[in-house]
């Protein structure tokens, strides 16, 4: 626009910028005033929300202080005091940014002896602080942060529709000219009166207040439900054990059950067919001698909250009736480890022990023992089980043992032990092997020595060597066996080895004749 140039009409355009400045200044403090009133209102709302919210507490407290209500309803009032914790620190930080606001805008100032803002219309203070200085961005977290706690101590079941309705709203605004990456800072308080970002702190703590109260509310109300409701009862007695020699202590613990014929409940144990009427039915092929203990848990719905308890019984196994004991095959075998399995009738297995003179029993589950034993002759294994409660042992049987070299192996040469073997067989194989057939144990055996001779087909024969470990195919046997030919003989004498006994022996002699 260009400036006139005659005093007169310069004079009507001042005149026409200050008029519009005054009505602009006008309408910014009816705006402003009515921001004030706002705040007044909303600061009275926090204060009797708060006030509320203390009642509730009380009632909290009291409900915990009966003691049949006690364990019940203390999990949900702790939450309660530290939902109430949590909103008193954000209310004191949101009225710390209110401070923050006015003191950067000037202060405050006396207006006929009441304390008022110097500077309500200031637009620069809300624009330092909270966008500028990223103040709006730790603002928001903050209340981003208490909503996602409150929300958190509900039911899950419920959690989504209250973070729905939930008074907390921190949506970004929309993108414009002046804001195009929509930052929710810049849009709630760039250039933004200091009686107006007051009144939006002030609405902010009615947001943190209100929302204490409906969580509150809602804990109040869930305390309450997880009480369970029974309709039914029923006499139940439980044995500790289902089965008891002659002179045994039977003892069982009898009780009035109540339950909820609507409530199903879950078994952790898969062995539970069918629920009906809030009661599970158990049942199993019995396998084991001995006492078995049956574990697992039960789980019910409680208004979104899942309670689980556990629960235990046991009941005895017994053998078929008939049994067969080889007395004749009860041997243990010197450097091997001997498997055995020792049980009683009417003990559990963690209760039964075995004692072996002489010999080194290493336990690898219940009722099962690897021996170890070290000296050839006949002892008596004792058999051993707790009694009266685990207060004493009691022998319950002895069975007699023999204890057994492992009988000697049968040396091969290419999976013969003598005879007639083809001569690029014979001269292809490595060494002696000591096979131990027939045997169920896992024992193997090394030839240590053995004597070689030859009687060739043609020629004189040729003089015995000793060899020391199973090979042909090294040393001074290599020489020999290369040299053989078809119709000669070869003789190994004197073959000794050892086993897992440690102990060397002579295996045997082996003939071979080569075509």
């Amino acid at each position: 626009m260009s400036v006139p140039k005659e005093p007169r009409q310069l004079m009507i355009n001042l005149m026409y910028l200050v008029l519009t400045a005054m009505l602009a200044l006008n309408v910014s403090s009816e705006i402003l005033h009515a921001f004030k009133i706002i705040n007044q209102s909303i600061t009275q709302s926090n204060t009797s929300i708060n006030s509320k919210n203390n009642e509730l507490h009380l009632a909290f407290d009291a409900n915990e202080a009966r003691p049949e209500a006690h364990d019940r309803v203390k999990e949900f009032n702790d939450k309660a005091k530290q939902i109430s914790k949590e909103a008193d620190l954000l209310y004191s930080y949101l009225e710390n940014w209110k401070e923050r606001v006015i003191e950067e805008s000037g202060g405050y100032k006396i207006d006929n002896g009441e304390k008022e803002i110097k500077a309500e219309s200031n637009i620069d203070a809300s624009t330092v602080l909270l966008v500028e200085k990223k103040g709006g961005d730790s603002l928001k977290q903050k209340l981003a942060d208490f909503k996602k706690m409150a929300v958190s101590v509900l039911f899950p079941e419920i959690q989504k529709q209250f973070e729905e309705q939930l008074p907390i709203r921190i949506n970004n605004p929309k993108k414009s000219e002046s804001n195009p990456q929509a930052d929710w800072s810049y849009g709630n308080f760039h250039s933004m009166p200091v009686m107006a970002v007051v009144t939006l702190m002030s609405k902010f703590q009615n947001d943190v207040r209100n929302t204490e109260s409906l969580i509150i509310n809602e804990l109040f109300k869930e305390a309450d439900a997880k009480q369970m409701k029974f309709d039914a009862i029923a006499a139940i007695a439980v044995p500790k054990t289902s089965y008891a020699l002659v002179g045994q202590k039977v003892e069982a613990q009898i009780m009035l059950a109540a339950y909820n014929k609507s409530v199903k409940p879950n078994f952790s144990d898969g062995r539970v067919k069918k629920v009906e009427d809030g009661i599970g039915f158990w049942e199993t092929a019995a396998t084991g001698v001995g006492l078995q203990t049956v574990k697992g848990t039960l789980s019910i719905d409680m208004n979104g909250t899942k309670i689980t308890e556990p629960w235990e019984f046991q009941y005895m196994v017994g053998s078929a009736g008939a049994s067969l004991q080889l007395d004749k095959m009860n041997v243990l075998y010197i450097g091997v480890p001997n498997p055995i399995t020792v049980s009683a009738a009417g003990y559990s297995l963690e209760d039964v022990s075995v004692n072996i003179p002489g010999a080194t029993l290493n336990k690898t589950s219940n009722g099962k023992y690897d021996v170890i034993v070290s000296a050839v002759g006949q002892v008596n294994a004792t058999i051993n089980a707790k009694a009266d409660g685990g207060k004493s042992i009691k022998t319950v049987g002895t069975i007699p043992l023999r204890i057994k070299e492992i009988p000697p192996p049968t040396p091969k040469v290419g999976g013969k032990s003598s005879g007639v073997i083809p001569t690029n067989v014979f001269k292809a194989q490595g060494g002696i092997v000591a096979e131990l057939a027939n045997f169920d144990f896992d024992a193997k055996f090394v030839v240590t020595s053995y004597d070689i001779s030859v009687l060739p087909k043609r020629g004189d024969p040729k003089p015995t060597i000793s060899i020391t470990g199973p090979y042909m195919n090294k040393g001074a046997a290599a020489s020999y066996i290369e040299g053989l030919r078809a119709g000669d003989k070869v003789f190994f004498e004197n073959i000794k080895a050892v086993g897992p006994d440690k102990k060397v022996r002579p295996v045997g002699t082996l003939i071979f004749t080569l075509n």
